[in-house]
């Protein structure tokens, strides 16, 4: 039987009444999110943290609200994110078609866009890790780009960038992100 697009099974521990370890959750992680302006997307998010250090309870599920890009202030998200394959839709989008995307992703200030760059190019204040699951995909920055594969590692330290998928086929990507304060002297250049 196929599984659905963005499908990742997801465990979740906690504790009973007397403190003992047990699993509270078996299933389907039920935050997946998809984009109207990037075909073949799909965010799974699989945990959110709102503070540092995480409270660790038996809290209800952080991840069913709506679709926020950012990690929490003082917090994490952890996701899995399939990137399709770029296509045209890709060159369509403009400085408004960007807007909208991020803006289907819970955030109206991460677009950097500029003409002629990828027009997904954003940046967050937070530092980011990216673990390629399956498949492969361009890591767009400023001046350069750089081929990532399955196995590969990230840290993106809030830097513009974008993702671009240019194998035709399906990428997936873990991401950690932690959430960050730009250093002073950075932060002077982003205006």
């Amino acid at each position: 039987m196929e599984q659905a697009k963005g499908y990742v099974r997801r465990i979740v521990t906690g504790h009973d009444e007397h403190g003992q370890s047990i699993v509270t959750e078996d299933c389907a992680a039920p935050a997946v999110h998809t984009n109207p302006k990037r075909v073949g997307f799909y965010c799974t998010n699989l945990w959110i943290t709102h503070e540092t250090p995480a409270v660790v309870n038996n809290g209800p599920d952080p991840t069913t609200g709506p679709m926020v890009l950012e990690p929490p202030k003082s917090g994490s998200v952890v996701r899995i994110i399939e990137f399709g394959p770029e296509g045209d839709w890709t060159k369509q989008l403009g400085s408004e078609g960007a807007k909208a995307a991020f803006g289907a992703m819970g955030t109206d200030k991460a677009s950097t866009f500029k003409q002629g760059g990828h027009p997904l190019m954003h940046r967050t204040e937070s530092v980011d890790y990216a673990l390629i699951l399956e498949g492969e995909i361009y890591l767009v920055l400023d001046q350069e780009e750089r081929l990532m594969r399955q196995g590969d590692f990230l840290v993106e330290r809030g830097t513009s960038h974008a993702w671009a998928n240019r194998s035709g086929k399906p990428c997936k990507i873990l991401f950690v992100l932690i959430d960050g304060k730009f250093d002073p002297e950075l932060a002077k250049h982003f205006g």
